[in-house]
């Protein structure tokens, strides 16, 4: 058996349930956040749906992050570094540089995870609220961002074909258009309440 290949084909089987885990923890945590309105919706019982809701959420993303994000990135840098050890030319081919950005990209996106932990789910859990759910919505889409560059990085790069200043102009214009439906949504979502 190749072991290049069975790392890189751990390092792609990571890499997606890595997002999947944070793209779900990301939309729990909003739905988490948005229980704060049943009080006071009118519902006669919405204390105690919130209650519930809440411990619930507090469950599931529990659940989430140590069952499935925290173990989907162990597996990603695990096969990241095995390809790497086996095959320290990646350093040198293709494009000067590209592993180096590629690295640092999955080091924000680790320290996007802690942070996600430390800073929002734990003080969520005890009933603090240190984003509003707006913010709990951009927040969730900052992965995207990540998997746009690395994926663009990791395709280009390789074949000696990045360009750092389009890859830079892209991931703006792309971030540009992801705030802008943001607050698209948000405006016909207030709009309809």
């Amino acid at each position: 058996m190749d072991l290049i290949l069975f790392a890189k084909a751990l390092h792609v089987i990571g890499f997606v349930s890595w997002f999947a885990g944070l793209f779900f923890l990301g939309r729990l945590l909003v739905n988490h956040a948005e229980t704060d309105r049943l009080p006071s919706d009118g519902a006669p019982d919405g204390a105690l749906r919130a209650e519930i809701l809440q411990r619930e959420y507090i469950g599931m993303e529990d659940r989430v992050y140590r069952i499935i994000t925290n173990p989907a990135m162990m597996v990603t840098w695990t096969g990241g570094l095995v390809m790497v050890a086996v095959n320290p030319d990646y350093f040198i081919s293709g494009t000067p540089g590209w592993l180096a950005v590629k690295l640092a990209a999955v080091v924000g996106l680790t320290v996007y995870q802690v942070y996600t932990k430390r800073k929002l789910m734990l003080p969520m859990r005890s009933g603090e609220r240190p984003f509003s759910t707006w913010q709990l919505r951009l927040w969730n889409e900052v992965p995207t961002f990540f998997l746009v560059s690395i994926v663009f990085i990791v395709i280009y790069g390789k074949v000696g074909e990045l360009s750092y200043l389009y890859l830079g102009i892209g991931v703006l214009l792309f971030c540009l258009l992801v705030y802008r439906g943001a607050v698209a949504y948000r405006n016909r979502r207030a709009s309809t309440e």
